[in-house]
């Protein structure tokens, strides 16, 4: 079937079960269970709109169930499942396994690493960046550029800057844009950045921070414009400096939403996988979970390992999330 009537078909198909549903089930409720007829008219009718708001949401929470609960209590499962043999429980044998492994331990030091610069430098940028161009003409242009790599991919965002690294032998003509500008500076041979132990962690980083400096930058720019104007005029004519208006006034008031932020940017941080898989697949001591998951599950086919990976990192992404729910609900009070 051509596309196009493929997708006409399938939104037809999905509106008129929706519709259908959702009359149907109301029919059901009103005519059959709970009849508005008879003595026990007015209780049924209470009692079917009680029940109403749930036959609008089954729908979603069925949806949820089944793609976020059901998988969550699979994965556990399977985490506590000898997955290489017979399938039967072995409780935490996985999980001690795992410890057991240098390769995972790397990669809990590196997403350790990843979580005290990424969100720090996100942030930080967003909130300079969010200050400096709201005091420009050309501002709009300047967010529009910064929040443009927002709209790559990961992966696409990884094949750029693998660019940026390239390293050509010695002697020939360097088209990643890091070694070019080294070598003019007086590098003696073009350096593999992605290979250099530690260091290269930062350099996988800064594709990170240069894709969520936007998102920072948007969501503080509009955290700014809320300040009321009063209290900045209140410190310009107290003598307060731009530093002390900015540190002092604009940033107290602002607070919550930089906590949101950087919660936010955390939680994609722990999650990071594209980049590490793009630019260097774990290799060179640049291991992170994710990627290890991945290594787990698809490469050595150990799904119970892969799936205590995962435990893991949905361990460490919870109080971050559900912190990052709280602080959210207490900015729309």
């Amino acid at each position: 079937m051509h596309p196009a009537i493929l997708g006409i078909v399938t939104i037809a198909v999905g509106v008129g079960a929706c519709l259908s549903y959702f009359y149907f089930s109301n029919q059901l409720l009103d005519k059959v269970i709970f009849p508005a007829k008879g003595p026990n008219a007015g209780r049924n009718i209470n009692r079917a709109n009680m029940v109403r708001p749930w036959l609008f949401l089954f729908p979603a929470l069925f949806a949820l169930s089944l793609y976020l609960a059901y998988p969550v209590i699979e994965t556990l499962r399977l985490s506590l499942t000898d997955t290489r043999g017979d399938g039967s429980f072995i409780g935490l044998q996985n999980y001690v396994s795992m410890s057991e492994d240098p390769k995972f331990w790397e990669a809990m030091r590196n997403n350790f690493l990843w979580l005290l610069v990424v969100p720090a430098a996100s942030t930080g940028f967003g909130l300079l960046v969010a200050q400096l161009t709201d005091r420009i003409s050309w501002g709009g242009i300047a967010k529009s550029l910064i929040f443009m790599p927002m709209a790559i991919s990961f992966v696409g965002a990884s094949v750029i800057w693998k660019l940026i690294y390239d390293a050509r032998p010695e002697g020939a003509e360097q088209i990643g844009i890091l070694n070019a500008v080294y070598i003019w500076f007086g590098g003696v041979e073009p350096q593999t950045w992605l290979t250099v132990p530690f260091w290269n962690n930062f350099f996988l980083m800064i594709v990170l921070v240069w894709i969520q400096t936007g998102f920072a930058m948007v969501i503080l720019s509009a955290a700014l414009r809320g300040i009321p104007e009063e209290t900045v005029e209140a410190a310009i004519v107290d003598g307060a400096g731009p530093f002390k208006i900015f540190f002092k006034i604009k940033v107290p008031q602002i607070m919550g939403t930089i906590v949101v932020v950087w919660t936010t940017i955390t939680i994609a941080t722990l999650k990071v996988f594209d980049i590490v898989f793009a630019m260097t697949n774990g290799q060179w001591e640049t291991q992170v979970l994710a990627n290890y998951m991945y290594d787990k599950m698809l490469r050595g086919l150990d799904w119970g390992m892969a799936s205590a990976a995962a435990m893991v990192i949905m361990l460490l992404v919870t109080p971050i999330l559900v912190w990052n729910v709280y602080n959210a609900r207490k900015e729309m009070r």
